[in-house]
């Protein structure tokens, strides 16, 4: 009963979601021919590859460089565990990689941020990690993005007030006082949902020192401040935020409409779907005084370069092009893995997988995990997969007030989360323009893990049929593109042009039926997992299990991981020094 409770205190104060598509876009094109624009601490030389693998031992071996399984390994570090990073591929980053193409530097994966510069105990999950890791990253503010809806478009800005004037030109005549209505039960809430840090989280009944103990008054300090009605209101906060919706009774179409495509973009899920408590925090991101989204200069690969950074300079290790074939389990324990090449590395502590639970699955002998284990993964439902454009054109003739984020929404009646549906579009060389050669833009378009896998599975990638379908599956996202960017701009004089189907995800991130991730909806029958295994010293990171999908779910399951694999005292002594 008590670990229930801890675990229920985890899930409500765990979520963080600093950003709006919290989703880690999986995409592919990390092809063997293409290099990634790196700062001289993160080489990639061929020689660099395989470096730090001789040993064929370390204390823990992390599969995957995925953000999750970065932040696990760069902690573990900092923690002076022996730590070795092992990816299949000869880029760093799993879905959050970067890859260049004829000086185009496209984004394979995230694309909308915020919370980087976040600091102390309501920090971003991934701005905690960078922090304790000493690495910072230089990011470009703003504050709004293009909508495109059936009832018309406009641009969307973040802050307390902005969207008042939305709701009068789309919506009802009660919208404003809806809304408001809205704001004013659920700012309130934000105080509970971001009274624990996510770095003071592990797996273990240590979590009853480093976090109840330790942040008990300042939970206790929230639920006086918000009051008996708004502490009612927090006991919602593990429900779905579309039972807050009904129970303030919002009838306005729009709001209700917009509310789940805010979910949607958090997690893949509606308004019925995600937990109150991730949609609070964002709401409390999205519309307090001040607010502002981030984009790192470098890219999502510029996340990536500073983990590794702070990596190595713990003392960790990565090796790339270092295929997993295997996961080794000798007497009952998962004692380290075989690799493509033959080779043997021990793990003396721990082994973590920054697999998605299937493939974890697909790596382990099947004699030694339970048939209960087995069932609950295969029974898990998989949210779909993805359609990508990754274009390189001239900026000339473009539109100058052209941002950095689009949204198309073609027919709300359909619902958000229908395939071909809702378009994202990320035109980064607006706000860094080092991203792409001078006067060109570089943009990513992509349909959100709506892709139904099905209609792929089984067709040769080099067949007539394939290609048929490629053309035919992203026009959507072309024509996307072309209302968002006007008349200047003309598909057949892009300079790069590539297109990216579920299969595509499937081969380059080694995706289970290249999907994002799992459909795990709040207050459904199923539930993540957690970061342990039936395996000892087998434990997992990542998208598939708890917090769940997103970036800062990622990198807050990494740091739990980390935490729970050393002594109560270290963590504690992390948490003091980073004044958390």
């Amino acid at each position: 009963m008590a670990m229930r409770l801890v675990s229920n205190i985890v899930q409500l104060y765990q979520l963080h979601p600093h950003s709006p598509t919290l989703k880690s876009r999986k995409t592919h094109l990390a092809r063997n021919s293409i290099r990634q624009e790196q700062p001289a601490s993160v080489s990639l030389e061929v020689e660099e590859k395989r470096k730090g693998i001789e040993k064929g031992e370390a204390d823990v071996v992390v599969i995957g460089s995925g953000i999750g399984g970065l932040c696990c390994a760069g902690l573990l570090a900092r923690y002076q565990q022996d730590v070795l990073v092992l990816e299949s591929h000869d880029v760093p980053g799993g879905a959050a990689h970067s890859f260049d193409i004829k000086g185009f530097k496209f984004d394979s994966g995230p694309s909308l941020f915020s919370g980087f510069q976040s600091r102390g105990p309501q920090a971003n999950p991934l701005a905690q990690v960078l922090d304790a890791l000493g690495e910072k990253l230089l990011c470009a503010n703003y504050d709004s993005w293009m909508v495109y809806i059936p009832e018309g478009e406009f641009l969307s800005r973040i802050g307390p007030s902005e969207f008042f004037k939305d709701l009068e030109k789309y919506a009802s005549p009660n919208a404003v006082q809806e809304w408001q209505k809205l704001l004013d039960a659920v700012l309130p809430m934000s105080a509970a949902a971001m009274a624990l840090p996510p770095l003071s989280i592990r797996g273990d009944w240590g979590v009853l020192s480093t976090a109840a103990a330790r942040y008990t008054p300042s939970l206790l300090k929230s639920f006086i401040q918000m009051g008996p009605q708004g502490a009612l209101g927090a006991t919602k906060l593990l429900r779905p935020f579309s039972e807050i919706i009904d129970s303030l009774e919002l009838k306005d179409p729009f709001i209700r409409n917009w509310v789940d495509l805010l979910s949607f973009l958090l997690a893949g899920v509606k308004s019925n779907g995600i937990l109150s408590a991730e949609m609070v925090y964002m709401f409390a991101e999205w519309y307090k005084p001040g607010c502002s989204l981030e984009y790192p200069l470098h890219g999502s690969g510029g996340v990536v370069d500073a983990l590794i950074r702070g990596l190595h300079k713990f003392g960790g290790r990565l090796s790339l092009a270092s295929h997993v074939e295997n996961i080794i389990v000798e007497n009952g324990r998962a004692t380290g893995v075989k690799l493509r090449s033959g080779q043997f590395v021990r793990a003396k502590k721990a082994v973590v997988s920054n697999a998605s639970m299937w493939d974890t699955l697909n790596l382990l002998p099947r004699d030694v995990v339970p048939k209960s284990y087995v069932d609950r993964i295969n029974k898990t439902p998989q949210c779909g997969s993805f359609m990508h454009l990754h274009l390189g054109f001239d900026a000339e003739g473009i539109r100058k007030d052209l941002g950095i984020h689009h949204i198309v929404v073609n027919d709300w009646e359909r619902g958000v989360d229908a395939d071909q549906n809702v378009v994202l579009i990320s035109v980064p060389s607006t706000v860094s323009p080092h991203v792409a050669p001078p006067g060109k833009h570089v943009l990513h378009a992509y349909l959100p893990g709506t892709e139904p896998f099905q209609l792929w599975e089984g067709l040769d990638r080099r067949s007539s049929e394939y290609k048929i379908l490629k053309s035919q599956r992203s026009e959507v996202l072309w024509r996307a593109v072309e209302r968002s960017l006007g008349g200047g701009f003309d598909r057949d004089k892009c300079e790069v042009k590539l297109v990216g189907s579920p299969l595509t995800h499937k081969r380059f991130l080694r995706r289970n039926r290249g999907t994002y991730g799992p459909a795990i909806e709040a207050a459904s029958k199923h539930s993540f997992p957690g970061h342990t295994t039936p395996i000892p010293q087998l434990y997992c990171c990542g998208d598939s299990t708890f917090p769940g999908i997103g970036v800062p779910a990622v990198a807050a399951s990494g740091a739990i991981v980390a935490n729970s694999l050393v002594s109560v005292s270290q963590h504690s002594l992390l948490l003091d020094a980073l004044g958390i």
